[in-house]
């Protein structure tokens, strides 16, 4: 009950946190872009509670949710959003430039697949000094379309790497339908094109999610080489803020959404007896009061006008240019 609890816990941070992110767009309040993984969250979580300390993840532009996985400061990601200092990168880097390397989080990445070959940077930089842990690199199924992900994908087969492949394939590349752009329909052929074992699981099942990495995680850590999880699952907004989501039909988002993840354990929790409804909506509160009061904290934290010598080196040396 414990496990399942905190994973409950945990989605719904990322889930508040994400509607928070939102809120915060649409006032203005941030700079740059924003991609949401709100309906994702049980591949975020699943796959991530499997980690530990030695463990890396490399993520990509849909990465608030897999920093939060794996342990990350909401408070931090807030500030660094908002351009602050105090942020990861102080404000530095963004949503699609967050790194935080005390807790193994090697970035989000606004470049579509740019994390696959960094994973397998990182996996063989890990094997050469000899040491533990693996990486978890998190990819969408329009990534598989890269030149690199086959490259990589090729280079850590042969070479039998610690990398968990994660590929989130929530049907749509942007706002193209995975089945325009993948000529075989079928994402499974393609790490095993490689000799990567696969599983293909439901993304919005966090207990498939989790069982699935254990599975994989057993595979790396005994050093066969690297793992392909293939989670089916579906992101409830657009790519990002300005999508209107005009490629998908109502019918298509409310047939996802009874399949929300969260919802989906809330059920298996009450009908497994496992908690009652009292304790959900306690969960509930006190979450959401928790994300309210670092987002109070946040707002009133100063936004410096220079983000600091770089900005203003960089500055001068264009001026003078």
């Amino acid at each position: 009950m414990l496990q399942e609890l905190e994973l409950y816990q945990r989605m719904l941070l990322i889930r508040y946190a994400e509607e928070t992110i939102d809120w915060l767009f649409k006032k203005g309040m941030m700079d740059g872009t924003c991609h949401l993984c709100i309906g994702q969250e049980a591949v975020a979580v699943g796959v991530l509670s499997k980690s530990n300390s030695e463990d890396i993840v490399v993520s990509n532009h849909r990465g608030h949710g897999h920093l939060l996985g794996k342990g990350g400061d909401v408070k931090k990601l807030f500030l660094e959003l908002m351009g602050k200092k105090g942020g990861y990168c102080d404000g530095r880097g963004g949503s699609q430039h967050i790194c935080a390397k005390k807790i193994g989080f090697y970035g989000t990445n606004g470049i579509t697949g740019g994390g696959i070959p960094i994973s397998v940077g990182i996996a063989l930089a890990k094997k050469f000094k000899r040491e533990n842990g693996i990486v978890f690199c998190f990819f969408g199924d329009g990534a598989t379309n890269q030149g690199t992900f086959h490259e990589s994908l090729n280079m850590a087969s042969l070479w039998k790497l610690p990398v968990l492949f994660c590929c989130e394939n929530n049907g749509y590349a942007m706002s193209m339908p995975t089945s325009r752009t993948i000529a075989t329909n079928d994402l499974k052929v393609r790490p095993l094109a490689y000799g990567i074992p696969i599983i293909e699981v439901d993304g919005m099942d966090i207990i498939a999610v989790v069982d699935a990495t254990e599975k994989a995680n057993q595979y790396i850590r005994s050093g066969q080489g690297p793992f392909f999880l293939l989670a089916k699952t579906y992101r409830f907004c657009g790519h990002s803020k300005s999508d209107m989501r005009i490629y998908r039909t109502k019918e298509e988002e409310a047939k996802w959404k009874l399949r929300d993840p969260i919802i989906m354990l809330e059920k298996r929790l009450l009908e497994e007896n496992l908690v009652n409804q009292e304790v959900l909506e306690k969960l509930k509160k006190q979450i959401k009061e928790h994300v309210q009061n670092v987002l109070d904290e946040s707002l009133s934290a100063p936004k410096e006008n220079d983000t600091g010598p770089f900005t203003k080196i960089f500055y001068e040396e264009t001026i003078e240019t």
